[in-house]
């Protein structure tokens, strides 16, 4: 049975342009009928992708442990804008503590004023009077300094402070960078080993066709996940061309790495999936196909329930999932969706001892009127859009600064933080 390669064209791309795609769009099908699908790309282009990717990864993560360093020295004691903003307070500060001793002398000099009775002379008069008058004028000017040196720590500390938000939102930024690099690299080398395999399998070529009207669409997919917990979602793999698909399978992949990226802990998760006529969950198998759909007519959809399953001891990190559909026919004709839902996700650890696993409800939706036709699985009988459907793209980073960063981090440059997709061989009688 002839292999397909799954994001071969929408990760070549992904990976040579500025804007890293986490998301594969449907971004090779034009707008005008009747375009031409550009060619996939070879071994050797995928190759060279695979290779420039694992470059921008390592080049983003250089750019990250030099913005935690940033964040460091920004917070240091010894920081020349820190020194300065202690400097300009300890002015201030002996600036108010000299205002204060100079509002006091003339308060003690009018008292003596106040104190001289008529038996004083004038002469004695006269000299409380002008200890009077240059204290007034001491205090007067002491006031000055205080409110300016008062002012300048003000702005010091300002500085000070915007500069260490700065540096926390620039590793912020790294550290985002960074995820979205190693996805792309991820997906880079996933396409590569996908083409080699089938070349080893396909010597003489015959690649499957690439079909607009076959799509997958991820619904409820989460962005957070925790250890020790269960999250349900769906995919709906719809057929909207015109012919009639007499095998549909789903291939569903999961990769999860340490928040470092250096270490693989996608052991720690597990993906189900079940319908309506196999309501018992099962785990995605070693061919990460679903084979739960079987043929669909133009115009049918089937809707396949995923559960991801994360392991109580399941460290805090991020994880990728590939969604894709290909369909096989007795004629030995053969297609696959032109992009896959590439759907990105936090990993955070368990927080004390891990309680029951909940299965939460998967998002759905309510399908349209059909023709009664009903696929295998949980699928009904409507249009659907050939527009190439929603690919799912989901997660944010947590802005939160990872000041851990430096203990571990370093362990992620080289091969360690890449993940295969593997894709065995479908034999003919699948």
């Amino acid at each position: 049975m002839k292999i397909r390669r799954i994001l071969a064209t929408a990760v070549a791309v992904a990976v040579t342009t500025p804007a890293v795609m986490l998301s594969v769009t449907p971004a090779f099908a034009d707008t005008k009928p009747g375009a031409q699908t550009p060619a996939k790309p070879t071994v050797k282009e995928l190759e060279k992708a695979a290779a420039e990717a694992q470059k921008a990864y390592e080049e983003a993560f250089a750019a990250e442990k030099a913005a935690y360093q940033a964040v460091e020295d920004a917070v240091s004691d010894t920081a020349p804008l820190t020194v300065a903003a202690k400097a300009a307070r300890k002015a201030a500060d002996d600036a108010a503590t000299a205002k204060f001793k100079a509002d006091t002398a003339v308060t003690d000099a009018q008292d003596v004023l106040d104190a001289l009775t008529e038996e004083a002379t004038e002469a004695e008069r006269a000299g409380a009077e002008k200890t009077l008058a240059d204290a007034k004028t001491a205090a007067e000017a002491a006031a000055t300094t205080a409110t300016t040196a008062e002012a300048d720590a003000k702005a010091a500390r300002k500085l000070s402070d915007d500069a260490k938000v700065e540096a926390f939102r620039a590793l912020s930024t790294a550290q985002d960078a960074t995820k979205k690099a190693l996805a792309a690299s991820t997906a880079a080398d996933a396409a590569l080993e996908r083409a080699k395999r089938e070349e080893e399998e396909n010597p003489g070529g015959g690649d499957c066709v690439d079909e607009p009207g076959l799509t997958t669409v991820v619904k409820g997919f989460p962005s957070k996940v925790t250890a020790g917990t269960r999250t349900a979602f769906s995919v709906r793999v719809a057929n909207g061309s015109d012919k009639e698909m007499e095998k549909v399978l789903t291939y569903a992949s999961l990769h999860a790495t340490d928040k470092g990226g250096s270490k693989d802990i996608a052991t720690y998760l597990k993906l189900k999936w079940s319908t309506e006529k196999s309501p018992k969950w099962q785990t995605v198998d070693g061919d990460l196909y679903i084979d739960a759909i079987g043929a669909l007519k133009p115009g049918e959809q089937a809707e396949i329930k995923l559960r991801l399953d994360v392991d109580a001891k399941t460290p805090a990190g991020q994880g990728l999932t590939f969604i894709a559909g290909d369909y096989f026919n007795k004629d030995g004709s053969c297609g696959l969706t032109p992009d896959a839902a590439v759907n990105e996700f936090d990993i955070k650890a368990a927080t004390g001892k891990p309680g029951a696993k909940p299965t939460p409800t998967p998002s759905t939706s309510t399908p349209a009127a059909g023709s009664g036709a009903t696929p295998q699985g949980s699928g009904s009988s409507v249009p659907v859009d050939t527009t190439g459907g929603t690919l799912a793209a989901t997660g944010s980073s947590d802005t939160t600064t990872q000041l851990a960063l430096a203990s571990g981090a370093a362990l992620a440059l080289g091969a360690g933080a890449m993940f295969v997709v593997r894709r065995r061989k479908v034999g003919s009688d699948a």
